[in-house]
């Protein structure tokens, strides 16, 4: 990936599948509704719900690699806090909600105590809060 990830640049999309994927099955559903002004039939109707039911495939499968992504996250995160904060804070960290860990994971190792400790104070909550607390971002290039 070309420079430095930073929290301005660190989402990702992903061409072939965001643009040369959705847009064409966001024009064929668009197409097959416009076409049922010609006259409503089975053929046309069974056209509009395939369509439909693209498009509805689209978002499952993006909320599926999602769902999984946060998974390996999340236990990527369970290994770091374990490995960097006392057992006590550590057991309160691993029970913040999922957005907060994931959030967590772009901090440096030298960070993720104090914003951890902030985390749980309640001092900072919303996960782009604690994005743009961090200050040495941790990059990761493997998203989904």
């Amino acid at each position: 990936m070309a420079g430095e990830q930073t929290f301005k640049n660190h989402t990702r999309i992903y061409p072939l599948f965001h643009i040369w994927t959705f847009f064409p099955l966001l024009v064929n559903f668009l197409w097959q509704v416009y076409r049922l002004r010609d006259g409503i039939t089975g053929d046309s109707v069974v056209a509009v719900i395939l369509a439909f039911g693209l498009i509805a495939l689209f978002g499952a499968v993006r909320r599926q690699v999602l769902t999984v992504q946060d998974r390996v996250i999340r236990l990527e995160m369970r290994l770091r806090l374990r490995e960097m904060l006392p057992p006590e804070v550590a057991a309160q960290a691993l029970r913040m909600p999922i957005g907060q860990l994931i959030a967590l994971r772009f901090a440096s190792d030298a960070e993720l105590p104090v914003l951890v400790r902030e985390v749980l104070a309640g001092t900072v909550a919303s996960p782009k809060d604690i994005k743009l607390r961090v200050k040495e971002w941790q990059p990761d290039y493997l998203r989904a």
